[in-house]
């Protein structure tokens, strides 16, 4: 995998050459060039209506001072594009609505690779109706 971003000598974020303010200046069809090859294809063929309508309201966001405001989505599919750095989104993991803070090292992530939607499983000790050999506990 490739270096998609890094930090300049004074510590200045760039993605593929160009500085966060240059990103936020471009248009959504000049920011697919520089996505990765699925975002880019999905945002060339077009966003769905869900889509535009989450960037429209992004853009909102990002146009008022006070966006402390969450947007909330089910959108997981949703391509991270410059507009949404800083702003605050509520992605669905399927049971709940979770908090993503989108930083500019997301950008060309979907909304979903930030907020997982499985949880580790700690099984406990055997029931009543487990089988002989799961019934052994060793004594330590």
């Amino acid at each position: 995998m490739s270096q998609e971003y890094r930090t300049g000598r004074e510590g200045e974020f760039t993605y593929r050459g160009h500085t966060l303010e240059e990103l936020q200046d471009l248009e959504l069809d000049e920011v697919a060039e520089l996505l990765p090859a699925r975002k880019r294809r999905s945002i060339k063929r077009g966003l769905s209506v869900e889509k535009q309508k989450l960037l429209e309201k992004a853009r909102e966001k990002g146009e008022e001072e006070t966006a402390n405001a969450p947007i909330r989505t089910h959108l997981r599919d949703m391509p991270i594009v410059p507009e949404f750095v800083g702003l605050t989104f509520e992605v669905y993991n399927g049971q709940s609505f979770e908090r993503v803070r989108v930083e500019p090292e997301m950008i060309g992530h979907y909304l979903g690779e930030f907020q997982l939607t499985r949880t580790s499983v700690e099984h406990g000790q055997a029931g009543i109706g487990a089988t002989r050999s799961s019934k052994f506990v060793p004594l330590k």
